[in-house]
C-alpha cells in the first residue's frame, strides 16, 4: 500500500517530518506509526521540503548510522533518548 498517496493531517505530516530528521528515529519507528516505507518517506519529504531543506536532509540520512536499524550500534534499542524524561520535566521548558 503506497501511503504518500493517502492524506495526511497537518498534525501527521508534521510529526512525519519531524521523526524523519530526527537521528535517533529509525525509518522502522516511522513504518510502524504511520505505514510509510523508507522509500516512501523520502518521496514526502522531497515533495513537503524546499529543494535545498530535501538535499540536506538526504545527505544527513545518508551518513547517518542510527537512521537504518541495520546500521545501528547494538544496544540502541528505543526511539527516544534516555534524557528526554528530565529534560520534559524541567520547569524552564514548561513557560
Amino acid at each position: 500500500m503506497k501511503r504518500e498517496d493517502t492524506n495526511f493531517s497537518m498534525a501527521e505530516l508534521d510529526r512525519i517530518i519531524e521523526m524523519a530528521w530526527e537521528d535517533r528515529t529509525t525509518f522502522d519507528a516511522i513504518k510502524f506509526q504511520f505505514n510509510l516505507s523508507e522509500a516512501d518517506v523520502k518521496v514526502l519529504m522531497k515533495k513537503e521540503l524546499k529543494f535545498s531543506s530535501y538535499k540536506l536532509w538526504r545527505e544527513r540520512v545518508e551518513h547517518c548510522k542510527t537512521k537504518h536499524l541495520s546500521k545501528r550500534i547494538e544496544g540502541i534499542d528505543r526511539f527516544k533518548s534516555s534524557s528526554q524524561r528530565s529534560i520534559s520535566n524541567n520547569r524552564i521548558s514548561k513557560r
